[in-house]
């Protein structure tokens, strides 16, 4: 498989993951943000989501809501994106 079929499978298996969180509020927050994000990603972007993925979804959520710190690995400019909360269009 080269590399770029590989990237091709992670982004396709983080899309999957961001989308079926188990909660539909996880799933609105953690896969609005990767479908109106990711577009522009780098392989280091992608690794800091999947990183983000292994991660429970009440503390990603918590992170992402200002209610909890977020822990230094994964702090930084994508987490200020996720802070926004611009990305979340919950359908009516």
């Amino acid at each position: 498989m080269s590399d770029a079929t590989d990237l091709t499978a992670r982004f396709a298996r983080a899309k999957f993951r961001s989308w079926h969180r188990g909660t539909r509020e996880a799933d609105y927050m953690i896969g609005g943000f990767f479908d109106r994000y990711s577009a522009d990603w780098a392989e280091s972007d992608l690794q800091w989501f999947e990183r983000l993925l292994d991660e429970d979804d009440v503390d990603i959520m918590a992170w992402a809501l200002k209610t909890q710190p977020t822990p230094d690995e994964i702090d930084g400019p994508h987490m200020e994106l996720m802070k926004k909360l611009d990305y979340v269009d919950i359908p009516r």
